[in-house]
C-alpha cells in the first residue's frame, strides 16, 4: 500500500554497530537501548538484528516493552531503564528481566513481591547523579550520603539479585560546554560504588556511558554502554568532539497523490492562511499530523521531489499536506516525495525538521506513526516489513 512509508536500512543499522563496538572496550558490554519501539524503527525487527550482531544486553522502559522483546525471540537480558509495579516481580523473574531500583521504598516493595511469589529479581540500582528524575539522590557527597545507608539496604534485601548499578549523564552530548557536570556526575557515581565496595557490596554490571559518553568519554566505559540514539545513525548533538561514522538508518516516504495548477490568488489549506502569488503546480501527498508530522512545518519545511527541494504550504492537515513544485519540472502523479532521507543528489536530514520544529531528532523519529508501516531493507531490497495497522498475518 504505497501512501506513506518509512525506509529502514539494516545495513545502515549494522554499520552504526560495528562502529560502536569498535569505540568501546572488547571486555565491556553494550546494552542497545530500543525503548520507545526502537526510537521509531520497529523494536521487534531491530531488536532481533542486534542481538544476530552481538548485542549483550537490551534497554527498555517499561514491561510491555520487555515482554514484547521475549515475545520476538530476544533472549540477551533486558533492563527496564524506568518503573515497573512491584506486583509484577514473580513476571520480572519469570522472564529473566532486570529492574531498575529507584528508592528504598520501592526496593522492599520489589523485594516483599518476589518473596511471595518465592523468587528473585535481578535489579540494577539507580542512582540520580544529576538528572533529578528516577534513582537515589546522590548528587552531593555530604549532603547525600544518607542514601549510601538506603542503597546497602537495598542491597541486602531477600529476593533481590543486585548485580548492577547505574546512573545517567544530563549533559554528556553538550561538548566542553558539559564537561565538568558529566566528570562531577561521574565522581559522585564512583565514590558511591568505592563507598559501597567498602561496606562488601559489589556489582557485577556498573554502567553510566549513553550515546553522548560513548562518543566523548572513553574514559568512562566501565562494564557497559548503553548507546542508543546513535544506533539509529543520529548524532546525540551537533557538539560532539569525538564522532563516529554514523549512517542514518530511516528515511521517511511518501507519494504525490495529485497535481494541479491554480492561479495567483489562491487560498490553500485550512484557514486559508496561505495564499499563492503567482500561478502555481500543487502537489498533494497522503502524509499529514496523524502520521507525525508536525503541524508546525507548514509554510517552513521542506520536502524533496525529483531530487529537488518543494516547499509544505499551507497548514498540514490530519492527513494530507500540500507542495509547491512549480519550479521542479517534470513531476507526475504517483512520484515519491522524499520526508527526510535522500533523493538523487539531495539529502534534507531530519535534523532539519527537528530545527524547524523547535524539538530534536530524537522525538522527530519516535513520533513516526503507527499507521506509517516500516519496510526493512538490506542491499537496498526490501526483506521485512512491519504494519501495525495491517500486520502480514490479519
Amino acid at each position: 500500500m504505497k501512501r506513506t512509508w518509512a525506509e529502514v536500512d539494516l545495513d545502515a543499522l549494522a554499520h552504526n554497530y560495528t562502529e560502536i563496538r569498535s569505540a568501546v572496550r572488547p571486555q565491556t558490554k553494550i546494552c542497545c537501548v530500543v525503548k520507545a519501539d526502537a526510537y521509531g524503527h520497529g523494536a521487534p525487527r531491530i531488536a532481533r538484528e542486534m542481538q544476530k550482531m552481538g548485542a549483550d544486553w537490551f534497554g527498555v522502559s517499561n514491561l510491555e516493552e520487555a515482554i514484547q522483546l521475549r515475545g520476538c525471540g530476544i533472549d540477551r537480558p533486558i533492563l527496564i531503564l524506568g518503573y515497573t509495579p512491584p506486583e509484577y516481580a514473580e513476571k520480572l523473574s519469570r522472564l529473566d528481566v532486570a529492574q531498575a531500583v529507584l528508592s528504598l521504598d520501592y526496593g522492599k516493595k520489589l523485594s516483599e513481591y518476589a518473596q511471595q511469589a518465592g523468587t528473585r529479581v535481578r535489579a540494577h540500582i539507580k542512582i540520580d547523579t544529576g538528572m533529578s528524575r528516577i534513582g537515589f539522590l546522590y548528587q552531593d557527597l555530604e549532603r547525600d550520603r544518607a542514601s549510601l545507608d538506603e542503597i546497602e539496604q537495598v542491597c541486602r534485601l531477600p529476593g533481590l539479585d543486585a548485580e548492577g548499578i547505574f546512573t545517567h549523564f544530563a549533559v554528556s552530548d553538550d561538548g566542553t560546554d558539559g564537561e565538568n557536570y558529566t566528570l562531577h556526575q561521574y565522581g559522585c557515581f564512583k565514590e558511591a560504588i568505592e563507598d559501597l565496595q567498602n561496606r562488601g557490596i559489589h556489582f557485577r554490571l556498573r554502567h553510566c556511558s549513553n550515546s553522548g559518553a560513548v562518543l566523548d568519554y572513553p574514559e568512562l566505559q566501565l562494564d557497559m554502554v548503553r548507546p542508543g540514539v546513535i544506533l539509529y545513525g543520529l548524532s546525540p548533538s551537533g557538539k560532539m568532539r569525538r564522532p563516529l561514522d554514523l549512517r542514518p538508518v530511516m528515511e521517511l516516504k511518501t507519494v504525490i497523490s495529485q497535481l494541479k495548477k491554480v492561479p495567483a490568488g489562491t487560498k490553500v489549506s485550512y484557514g486559508c492562511e496561505f495564499v499563492t502569488e503567482r500561478e502555481t503546480v500543487l502537489a498533494t501527498v497522503p502524509i499529514g499530523y496523524a502520521d507525525g508530522y508536525p503541524r508546525s512545518l507548514h509554510n517552513r519545511a521542506d520536502m524533496l521531489v525529483a531530487g529537488r527541494r518543494a516547499r509544505v504550504v499551507g497548514r498540514v492537515c490530519m492527513d494530507q499536506l500540500m507542495l509547491d513544485v512549480t519550479d521542479i519540472p517534470g513531476v507526475q502523479e504517483g512520484m515519491t516525495a522524499t520526508v527526510f532521507g535522500t533523493d538523487g543528489g539531495e539529502t534534507l536530514p531530519v535534523d532539519e525538521l527537528a530545527r524547524l520544529n523547535g524539538t530534536i531528532h530524537y522525538e522527530m523519529v519516535c513520533l513516526v506513526g503507527k499507521r506509517v508501516p516500516r519496510i526493512y531493507l538490506r542491499g537496498g531490497e526490501q526483506v521485512g516489513l512491519l504494519n501495525y495497522i495491517c500486520p502480514p498475518e490479519a
